[in-house]
């Protein structure tokens, strides 16, 4: 959305709070910036259009029929518009914000802000940086897969999608396409469970082997997840076999890197202002995504499959 209509959708809410009594499409017209300078035609498109989208997102606006004035009026009634009261016990507050610390770093991170501001709003403290929570535990939600948004919002509009799948034995890319059910974290590693439309069968697909763009395919409301689907279980089982795993040699600038010395199983001082980690892994993908988030300050030496990946996710991020 445009910062031009923004601005007009939050004035008209504005206007239309702000009135005792309901105006015309006329009134709205001359006291709305954003519609004076259109033309009889575009004005009642435009006006229409954003009525549709306050109505979409939960904005009530109300239209009165006075018999005594030839157009209808409209405005917003305070009292529907308003958050109401809530309340929420102390575990209940301190749980919201938990949630809000574990997902400040990831993708979801504006939508936590956002519900702890329209909390905050309604006079609800969620406990987010102190009281049962302080000190306790610090979580992090590592989500740098870059299937995870796209693949988040399917399985949220209910929606199936198609992407490049690289095969853990042959190394092979094949496109597959997904009837989403949820995306699970286990160990570290994220993935999604679904319908496979290619092989008729449910299907386990770690996001870090996802070579490319996730495409939605077909409506949003498509995809039914089965009644009793366990999909936690399934990760777990797919997971059990997972490949040996390998030790990555990285290298990283002396006092940077903290996340990446507290996960190495050995950190040795070496030459020139850096030091050498020793860092277990199992994907050469999931480890460069790692890696790159810490920019110039770490270099993967050695196995060289896993440097490979490193420069291939500094590439994609340059194109």
């Amino acid at each position: 959305m445009s910062r031009r209509k923004t601005e007009r959708l939050l004035n008209l809410v504005i206007c239309l709070l702000a009135t005792r009594r309901p105006l015309s499409a006329e009134h709205i017209r001359q006291a709305v910036p954003g519609y004076d300078s259109a033309n009889d035609e575009a004005f009642q498109r435009m006006f229409e259009r954003d009525k549709n989208e306050l109505r979409e997102i939960g904005i009530p606006i109300e239209v009165h029929k006075d018999p005594w004035e030839e157009d209808p009026g409209y405005r917003i009634v305070r009292q529907a518009y308003e958050l109401p009261e809530i309340t929420l016990e102390p575990d209940e507050a301190a749980v919201v914000g938990l949630a809000a610390r574990v997902w400040q770093r990831a993708s979801l991170a504006e939508a936590a802000g956002g519900a702890l501001l329209k909390l905050r709003a309604g006079g609800v403290e969620t406990d987010e940086a102190g009281g049962v929570l302080d000190g306790a535990l610090e979580l992090r939600v590592d989500t740098r897969d870059p299937a995870f948004p796209a693949l988040w919002e399917a399985v949220r509009d209910r929606r199936a999608v198609r992407f490049p799948y690289r095969a853990a034995a042959s190394e092979s890319v094949l496109t597959r396409t997904v009837e989403p059910w949820g995306v699970v974290s286990r160990r570290g590693r994220w993935y999604v469970v679904g319908h496979d439309r290619d092989r008729a069968a449910a299907r386990v697909f770690r996001l870090s082997r996802i070579s490319g763009p996730v495409t939605p395919v077909g409506r949003p409301g498509t995809v039914v997840v089965p009644e009793g689907a366990d999909i936690r279980s399934m990760v777990g089982s797919r997971d059990d076999l997972a490949v040996q795993e390998r030790v990555a040699l990285v290298r990283v600038r002396e006092g940077t890197c903290q996340g990446l010395r507290q996960g190495a199983r050995a950190v040795r001082p070496g030459s020139g202002g850096w030091d050498e980690l020793e860092i277990d892994f199992t994907d050469p993908v999931w480890l460069a995504g790692w890696i790159v988030g810490f920019a110039a300050d770490a270099e993967v030496i050695d196995p060289p499959d896993a440097r490979d990946a490193v420069i291939c996710r500094l590439k994609g991020t340059l194109a």
